[in-house]
């Protein structure tokens, strides 16, 4: 897929005049020797391959397993970018657990009209549930992900909230511990902004969400995971490793004493934070899904009734439905009283009338987006699609407009990345993250790089070709 609109390209302002954020980067890889930094690339993915680095890709026989593709120039973003981006997701992520609050308690956005009473009540991600529920210390979403897209020099957009399970913050880890490894004497040049703190924020941060009645001195901390099939199971081990946690099995817990406690070698131990990696609909089998083995029978009683801190609250996926997305603005302003400082791409919902008309119409300019989706599954890039892709996607729309937002094909920035050539623009997303507790909201400075790694291509993800590459974000 090629694109047709100039994009903003994130080291070069012409071709002999280097933006600032990229300047010394640029000198020092003028003098370097290609061939060098070619076997350093390959380095690289033999240390992730051997550390086992992978991601499973779902309905493909062929290949399950895979190793992430990693580019080794950075992604450079300056101090002035940076905190105006801080901003904008503080600003963000507080709203959004307001907005969870409010959803699962009085409801007043609805009372104001702000945003149709349908769009909770007949959406899968609303937790009745949840409805009166306070969680521990008010948090809702204790880990966030704020998937960012830029357009120019000072344009950035939200291209979607993850306020489920985010993940990708292991590659953000180990991307960083490489570079750090390879190419030392770039580190002793620039100032880079470290990002190895984030395990220790984590745990920090979930340990001050947990119970007030805790019988433990210390808060015990776990992390849930479905197993060693789940596609994201590498960062599951590596986050409960990297904090000092558990790393738990839905099996390996029970319901004891009115708590959730954690099978030892010395008996149960209650537990008091959960950062559970499973869906909601599989979490508690006597509450929701009955035939789930992944989740915990009765962990949603005691929840309710305040004994065990769950990370993230159930629930918390109506927050990042992409039906909602397009209202997000209207929230901030609802629950902060200030304009969004992050902008929205311009959305049109299927589920309206006149969107519906538009979308079909200009449907092979557009993209187009499954309401509940996610990876880049079930989605419709239409200046790439051929006849029969239009056609197909048309029928489903046709069927189920409710399911799908259109937006258009945005001019996605570049930034460089090491081909045979030498430096070679490709589009890029970030997804910085994002760490809530009762008193404070820490923004790692970076976060996870994906790009594109085919020319002209707007898709980054890993599930569908993407890579990843470090995130260096220069101090003052």
């Amino acid at each position: 897929m090629t694109t047709t609109p100039p994009c903003f390209d994130e080291m070069l302002i012409s071709q002999d005049q280097v933006r600032d954020p990229y300047s010394v980067y640029y000198d020092w890889f003028s003098k370097e020797d290609l061939k060098r930094l070619r076997l350093k690339s390959t380095e690289a993915e033999a240390f992730f391959r051997k550390i086992g680095i992978t991601f499973n890709v779902y309905g493909q026989d062929e290949a399950d397993e895979r190793l992430i593709p990693f580019d080794i120039v950075p992604r450079i973003i300056s101090s002035r970018e940076w905190a105006r981006l801080e901003r904008g997701i503080d600003q963000r992520v507080r709203a959004i657990n307001a907005f969870l609050h409010d959803i699962y308690h009085r409801q007043e956005i609805l009372r104001a009209g702000r945003i149709p009473a349908e769009l909770i009540a007949k959406n899968e991600a609303f937790l009745p549930e949840m409805i009166g529920v306070n969680p521990p210390g008010g948090v809702y979403s204790h880990i966030a992900g704020v998937d960012l897209v830029r357009t120019g020099e000072d344009d950035f957009f939200v291209l979607e909230d993850n306020v489920r399970t985010p993940s990708g913050v292991s590659y953000m880890l180990e991307n960083r511990e490489t570079m750090l490894q390879m190419f030392p004497e770039l580190f002793t040049r620039m100032k880079v902004r470290p990002v190895s703190a984030y395990p220790r924020l984590l745990r920090r941060s979930l340990s001050n969400c947990a119970p007030e009645n805790s019988p433990n001195r210390k808060p015990v901390v776990a992390v849930l995971t479905p197993g060693i099939h789940n596609s994201a199971y590498f960062e599951h081990a590596f986050l409960a490793d990297q904090m000092g946690a558990e790393l738990v099995e839905s099996n390996d817990l029970s319901v004891v004493d009115g708590r959730i406690a954690m099978r030892t070698t010395q008996g149960f131990q209650p537990v008091d934070v959960i950062y559970r990696r499973v869906d909601d609909a599989y979490l508690d089998p006597l509450n929701f899904n009955p035939e789930s083995l992944l989740g915990v029978p009765g962990i949603m009683d005691v929840y309710r009734a305040g004994n065990i801190t769950l990370a993230n609250a159930p629930g918390t996926g109506i927050a990042d439905d992409k039906a909602l997305y397009s209202y997000m603005p209207d929230i901030i302003e609802f629950y902060t009283g200030e304009q969004a400082i992050l902008k929205n791409v311009p959305t049109w919902r299927c589920s309206e009338e006149d969107s519906l008309a538009y979308v079909l119409e200009h449907l092979s300019e557009l993209v187009v987006k499954e309401v509940h989706g996610s990876g880049g599954y079930g989605m419709l890039v239409g200046p790439a699609a051929n006849k029969k892709e239009l056609s197909d996607f048309e029928a489903k729309l046709r069927a189920k407009p409710a399911n799908y937002i259109a937006q258009p094909t945005l001019a996605l920035s570049t930034v460089p990345i090491l081909a045979k050539s030498g430096l070679a623009p490709r589009h890029v997303d970030l997804r910085p993250f994002v760490l809530v507790s009762p008193n404070s909201i820490d923004i790692t400075p970076g976060g996870l790089t994906r790009v594109a790694l085919k020319q002209g291509s707007l898709v980054v993800n890993s599930s569908q070709g993407g890579g990843t590459k470090d995130t260096w974000v220069l101090g003052d």
